[in-house]
């Protein structure tokens, strides 16, 4: 079995066991027990308990970067931040690690939502980097009024109401995960959108570089996933 496959079932085992039991009581010991490793070897990974849980969060934000860079390459269409938005909204909803970050889910997560461990997931909870959102300003991809920095707070305030508001709706109110996707991206189009709709050509000419950024994303995440960012490298050992 190679590091990397050793990695990826420590991983599954750490992601089953969080989302059957709980953060709280989900141990080091336990993980390694039915992962059929030693508990040295998880450590050969992550030095911490927090710090395993924050792999598999990383590694299921490094499966939804790609899904997101993905789309953008099938169709430039996805790099306008309301079709990007949408489409973060669904993969993040659909993966339960995320989703339970996203809103904040105490029964699952417990401590580790301010667990000082998370740090390096901050930069995905704002949704749309500086870089993404100038990459988007330069070819007039936003509103000709806006600078990439007028975002910075209400981008992700109105994106993570969508997320927040989920444990808080009363079931006569709850729609399906698509239409609530489409009303984000319909909110984000009217309020950050240019008057016009882009064309093609335009959309075309700015997606190498979006979808650059979001690729050197998932690279970094996928070093938090597995401990890399010790130096080590699960492929070819630490």
């Amino acid at each position: 079995m190679s590091q990397l496959e050793r990695a990826d079932r420590i991983l599954d085992t750490a992601q089953d066991l969080l989302l059957r039991w709980g953060y709280r009581r989900v141990t080091i010991d336990e993980i390694a027990k039915r992962a059929g490793v030693g508990k040295g070897t998880v450590y050969l990974y992550w030095r911490t308990r927090d710090e395993l849980f924050l792999g598999v969060g990383a590694r299921e934000a490094v499966a939804m970067i790609e899904a997101v860079a993905a789309a953008m390459r099938a169709d430039p269409a996805e790099i306008a931040l309301h079709a990007y938005m949408r489409r973060f909204f669904l993969e993040a909803m659909r993966r339960p690690v995320l989703r339970a970050l996203f809103t904040r889910d105490t029964d699952t997560l417990d401590r580790f939502l301010s667990s000082p461990a998370r740090q390096p997931l901050q930069g995905a909870k704002l949704l749309a980097s500086r870089q993404y959102l100038g990459a988007l300003a330069g070819h007039g991809l936003l509103r000709e009024d806006l600078r990439p920095e007028d975002l910075d707070y209400s981008l992700p305030t109105i994106a993570f109401g969508f997320f927040a508001i989920e444990p808080l709706l009363p079931e006569e109110l709850a729609l399906g995960l698509e239409e609530k996707a489409d009303q984000l991206a319909d909110v984000l189009r009217r309020t950050y959108g240019p008057a016009r709709p882009p064309s093609p050509a335009r959309l075309a000419a700015a997606a190498p570089e979006v979808v650059e950024i979001f690729e050197r994303l998932a690279r970094e995440y996928k070093a938090v996933a597995y401990g890399t960012t010790k130096g080590g490298d699960p492929e070819h050992g630490s």
